[in-house]
């Protein structure tokens, strides 16, 4: 706070006497950025770039004067930006600032903390033509901590690597590929494929399949670089929603021979394209390859096995399947059977779905079971009328911690008390209440009711008094109306 106050007593004369950077700016003819593109990756015109509001990012001209106490070194600048970040209208400024400040001196260089703060605020705000600017910046002037060394800086591979991926996310990979070549050029050794692959991702998320290729091409026989098990996730997501699984496989058989340990990304990928494909036995055996090679299963690698499975009309399969991993203890923590039960029961399997939940809670593992998946259940037996199992799953369910909502419950005590089994209901609802549960008005009129339907007076009245006691009956005429109930 002392902070912000010294900066707003130190920035309006700092305006006044520097009125140009606030001033509307002009785009000047010999600062434009031209649009280059790159021979190896194409621009599209069908794919529209992301819209860049460009005039008010432009350097003005002609650039302004600084102060000599502010552009006397790298360190005064970083700190005049870093105080200026939460002023409105300097804070759009910062590249201005620092090229104002090479404007005034040919020997100044900026250091990699003043390049990398820009490198970040210009590339979370968008601002790509200027982060160009930037780039160039870097590259004709280095850091002044490559002048005790043979090496060139150590923050020049993550400024850039900023850059790349603020020009492949906005769709712009002619200049994330210029960038890539500029800073191959003046990188001391060669590029990880980390660097590759944030433009093999933004052609792939581009369905630029043929691109995603011949990048891949120039990657490895051109550059010599070697991919890692990203590069190959990649090229395997590709392939399969352009060319199908098959062609993924290829490339799956390929990271294998480059020695690169396969991923759960890998085998969740393939396994997405056998189930989008309707090969349901190819993409259980993928499952049981990744127990075996002991990646193991992940919440995602049962969500896109089990959900394929339910969606593509093989229910009881993905029931089988849940069951023999559930028995062999690879079940992850946190994945949800709520849409397996949900198939089962609506293809009318309700005693496997049963079974589904019951094995579940026998082992007390309620991260598997939410309260969806519970009262789906639930309604299931209800509608079936077989109150007893309702009692007993419910019974375990809240004694377990998987309480349901409040319209839920009231329906399953609902169902007991026109069934003669109020009591039932009535100790449910006790043994809810202690591990959380809420009654409503209508959960204990609900009772009242039964137990006055019962002939159960005594019963009845003690949970007409807690009604009282909640703050439920709201006059002495309902109460007494619910009183004459019980007569």
């Amino acid at each position: 706070m002392a902070a912000s106050r010294r900066l707003a007593r130190k920035l309006p004369s700092l305006i006044s006497r520097h009125q140009r950077l606030i001033s509307p700016e002009t785009e000047a003819p010999e600062l434009a950025e031209p649009s280059t593109t790159s021979g190896s990756i194409p621009l599209d015109p069908s794919l529209p770039v992301l819209p860049l509001a460009v005039s008010h990012l432009s350097p003005p001209s002609p650039l302004p004067v600084l102060p000599s106490a502010h552009a006397s070194s790298p360190a005064s600048l970083l700190r005049l930006l870093r105080r200026a970040r939460h002023h409105l209208r300097l804070a759009s400024l910062d590249l201005h600032i620092l090229l104002a400040a090479a404007d005034a001196s040919p020997a100044f260089r900026p250091d990699h903390g003043l390049t990398s703060l820009l490198a970040a605020r210009l590339s979370a705000s968008r601002r790509l033509p200027s982060l160009r600017r930037l780039l160039d910046l870097v590259l004709s002037r280095p850091c002044p901590c490559a002048d005790d060394s043979i090496f060139a800086c150590p923050e020049l591979l993550p400024t850039f690597r900023k850059a790349i991926v603020a020009f492949a996310a906005s769709g712009d990979i002619p200049t994330a590929s210029e960038a890539l070549s500029s800073l191959r050029r003046a990188a001391d050794s060669p590029l990880p494929a980390e660097f590759y692959n944030i433009i093999l991702h933004a052609l792939s998320r581009l369905c630029r399949h043929d691109d995603v290729i011949r990048f891949y091409g120039e990657m490895t026989s051109v550059y010599r670089v070697a991919p890692d098990a990203y590069t190959f996730n990649i090229l395997i997501n590709s392939s399969c929603r352009a060319e199908g699984v098959n062609t993924a496989m290829r490339w799956f058989g390929e990271m294998q021979h480059r020695s690169c340990a396969p991923t759960t990304v890998s085998f969740n990928t393939l396994m997405r394209g056998f189930i989008r494909e309707g090969r349901y036995k190819e993409g259980i055996k993928v499952a049981r390859e990744m127990l075996e090679l002991g990646v193991g299963l992940s919440v995602v690698s049962l969500e896109i096995l089990i959900g394929g499975l339910c969606r593509g009309g093989e229910a009881l399969k993905a029931a089988e399947v849940f069951v023999e991993f559930w028995g062999d203890g690879v079940v992850p923590e946190g994945f949800d059977c709520f849409e397996l039960v949900e198939a089962l029961c609506r293809v009318g399997k309700m005693d496997k779905a049963v079974e589904v939940v019951d094995m579940v809670l026998e082992r007390n593992t309620k991260c598997c079971l939410s309260v969806p998946a519970g009262v789906t259940v639930l309604e299931c037996l209800m509608k079936a009328g077989k109150l007893d199992k309702v009692c007993q799953l419910m019974w375990r369910m809240i004694d377990q911690g998987i309480v349901p909502d409040t319209i839920s419950c009231n329906c399953v005590f609902e169902a007991l008390c026109e069934a003669g089994r109020t009591a039932d209901a009535d100790q449910l609802r006790v043994l809810a209440k202690e591990k959380g549960f809420e009654a409503d008005g209508e959960t204990y009129r609900l009772l009242v009711q039964g137990f006055g339907r019962q002939g159960r007076r005594k019963e009845g009245e003690a949970v007409l008094d807690e009604m009282l006691d909640s703050g439920f009956i709201p006059n002495i005429a309902s109460y007494n109306r619910l009183l004459d109930g019980l007569l």
